[in-house]
């Protein structure tokens, strides 16, 4: 573990799922410091770790249990620069909008709220795409609000099946309806008129987007991070090709597995959007590549750290070092723009789950020589964890998985099955292929599944693997 030259700084992380755990370990591995980690609610990942210390804090994601947390920690720890870190776009909205009041006490590394607004809100994003060369899959706009748009009226320029997803994953974080989810994967137009009714019947008074689908699968993803200095200018790139993403309803769009790519195209063009506004700090971007003619789209970008930020740390670019280099320590980063261009497979699901999944036989055969060569990280796993309990938790997190992607992989397949039989060997569909869903984390998705009891958890893990 590095320790040279660590700044006298106290990271503040706000969440409590597995990429709040990432940044904390990024920031230990970096430089041997203990972060604080704020939280809605206790679990095994945070809680039971030696390499941060977890407050939790129930209904931090209220503006005024926020601000007094925040407050507190400032006068406790007010001897040490504070940098304050949200992993959820909630939390983000929540220091940006109360910037005025938290820049006396922390270092804020998030953009201004009007450019906030611009790029988090979904349309404003693909008008902005549109105005400097960025390719976005088609959209209608459908006003959520009480008073907005009449479900029954909404015609649409491109075929079924069609995805949907809220403009502003921070405000539909709000919302409550039956069954929602992170993003609506709709058949027809019966299916889209009723999902609009319920949207529109819930607390989320934003617009909604209706999008074309993009066939391929969780392989056709790739995730995007990029890192930006005070001046605006992209220094740091981290390209990646999604393999499997989260099967649960309001997991959708959450990497399970990532392996490292580089494409200069996309980062250009990424460059070129983030340069064009003046973007300061980490971005992440969402972006998939249709199977049919190699074309990309970009979906959304998260005006932070991803959730499956380790990704990049594991290839070999602590994403600490970024932030503390430009904002902390004030050292010159390097010339031009990096590249990252390390190898490594980014997993939290287990080895057979992982295989079972990809279907295209190059890209198993490459998955697998990175498992042969130790390349494969796991940012649960660190060896670092003094605990016992925590040790283990891994296991547990894996089994979770396990059965989570295990009983999603027998419904979708036993669905093709099905279509095959009706329409005939050459039109399988797969009506919940990955359209345009959200990448937007939840620390709340985290617990969406209850936990197993640790020592239930590992009797299951024991029992699987016998």
């Amino acid at each position: 573990m590095e320790n040279i030259d660590a700044p006298d700084v106290l990271p503040v992380i706000l969440g409590g799922d597995i990429g709040a755990y990432s940044l904390a370990r990024a920031v230990h591995e970096a430089y041997g410091i203990v972060p604080l980690v704020l939280s809605q609610a206790d679990c095994h990942m945070c809680g039971d770790s030696s390499i941060l210390v977890n407050r939790v804090v129930p209904h931090l994601e209220r503006p005024a249990v926020l601000l007094s947390t925040l407050a507190n920690t400032a006068e406790r720890f007010g001897n040490r620069p504070l940098l304050l870190l949200g992993c959820g776009d909630w939390y983000v909205r929540l220091i940006v909008e109360n910037r005025a009041v938290l820049e006396k006490s922390f270092i804020i590394p998030y953009i201004g709220e009007d450019l906030l607004n611009r790029l988090t809100e979904k349309d404003r994003f693909y008008a902005l795409c549109a105005e400097v060369g960025v390719p976005v899959p088609r959209t209608v706009v459908f006003d959520a609000s009480a008073d907005g748009d009449d479900p029954a009226t909404v015609t649409l320029p491109f075929p079924f099946p069609v995805v949907a997803k809220p403009a502003s994953s921070a405000a539909y974080h709000y919302a409550d309806f039956p069954g929602k989810q992170k993003v609506f994967f709709l058949r027809d137009a019966t299916e889209l008129r009723a999902t609009l009714a319920a949207v529109q019947s819930s607390r989320y008074e934003g617009k909604l987007l209706i999008q074309e689908t993009i066939p391929g699968d969780d392989t056709s993803m790739r995730i995007l991070t990029t890192y930006s200095d005070r001046d605006g200018k992209v220094r740091f790139a981290s390209f990646g090709q999604t393999l499997l993403e989260d099967m649960r309803p309001m997991g959708v769009g959450n990497p399970l597995a990532i392996v490292s790519r580089t494409d200069e195209t996309i980062v250009t063009e990424a460059a070129r959007l983030l340069e064009a506004v003046g973007y300061t700090g980490f971005a992440n971007f969402d972006i998939k590549v249709d199977p049919r003619d190699g074309s990309h789209y970009f979906f959304e970008i998260n005006t932070r750290l991803g959730r499956s930020n380790y990704y990049v740390t594991a290839a070999g670019d602590n994403v600490a070092r970024w932030l503390m280099d430009d904002l902390v320590l004030g050292r010159p980063l390097p010339e031009g723009l990096t590249v990252a261009r390390g190898e490594s497979l980014y997993t939290v699901v287990p080895k057979a789950i992982l295989l079972d999944y990809i279907r295209d036989d190059a890209l198993r055969r490459e998955v697998r020589g990175l498992y042969a060569l130790g390349r494969d990280a796991d940012p649960l796993d660190y060896p670092a964890e003094k605990s016992l309990r925590r040790r283990l938790y891994p296991l547990v997190f894996a089994f979770r998985q396990w059965k989570t992607c295990r009983a999603a992989m027998a419904d979708k397949r036993a669905r093709e099955k099905a279509a095959e039989g009706l329409e005939g060997a050459g039109a399988t569909a797969d009506h919940r292929t990955k359209g345009t869903a959200s990448g937007k984390d939840d620390e709340r998705v985290a617990s969406a599944s209850p936990e197993l009891p640790l020592a239930d958890g590992l009797a299951a893990c024991a029992k699987a693997a016998s």
